[in-house]
């Protein structure tokens, strides 16, 4: 199996997969329809190409460091009032997984993109490089053995001992819990854009450990010594 790992960072993001009208939300995590949207942007691909190569590869993601939620009150003219939330400094690990030969043009148009890429919406730019390149194993292994990609202000801020939630596409082999969204882009035609269910399974956190990090107070200690 062959896995193509992605950095997720910006100064703002959003991943919707149900708002809509006055109230624009925004999950705690990148959707699989954003992710995939990037990613035919950085084929160049249109709103009405297909997407079935895209919408088969599994999807997981790790959130390294979690973002600050804002929220905006849009006006613009013309245009009907709405309220936007946002993702403030996050960084995420994500990956997809499938035929090598795909993942190998998407890495490549991720270094060279058709078009702008952006972290769910127009206004939420990329920062850094995007892809990390392609390893030879399962999703998650992939999401769970590789680098934590916070950032050092980031890792100061936080214990000694960090967990980092994972999520990822239920296989056919899972029979536990999972959560079901209308995450799958079937089509992202502007007249009638399309989602199909996904079933996402959210495995033991990532444990990792964090010299750099804060001693947290014994607060039973202080008690007994009381």
């Amino acid at each position: 199996m062959s896995v193509l790992l992605l950095r997720l960072a910006g100064p703002m993001q959003a991943w919707g997969d149900s708002s809509r009208f006055a109230v624009r939300e925004t999950r705690e995590q990148p959707t699989k329809s954003g992710v995939l949207g990037l990613l035919a942007a950085a084929q160049g691909r249109r709103r009405s190409d297909t997407l079935v190569d895209l919408a088969a590869l599994r999807f997981g993601v790790r959130t390294d460091q979690e973002g600050r939620l804002m929220r905006d009150f849009h006006t613009a003219q013309g245009a009907p009032l709405s309220t936007r939330y946002y993702l403030m400094d996050a960084v995420f690990l994500a990956g997809v997984e499938g035929d090598h030969a795909l993942l190998s043009a998407l890495h490549d148009a991720l270094r060279r993109p058709a078009f702008p890429l952006y972290l769910g919406r127009r206004s939420c730019p990329t920062q850094g490089r995007v892809s990390l390149g392609i390893i030879e194993t399962d999703l998650e292994t992939a999401l769970r053995t590789h680098d934590w990609l916070a950032a050092p202000w980031y890792r100061r801020e936080q214990s000694k001992h960090v967990r980092l939630p994972l999520a990822v596409d239920a296989g056919r082999e899972y029979n536990g819990p999972v959560e079901q969204r209308p995450d799958v882009p079937i089509s992202f035609s502007q007249e009638r854009r399309r989602y199909g269910w996904r079933a996402v399974h959210r495995p033991q956190a990532v444990e990792v450990d964090n010299p750099e990090g804060r001693d947290q107070p014994d607060f039973f200690g202080a008690v007994r010594g009381a």
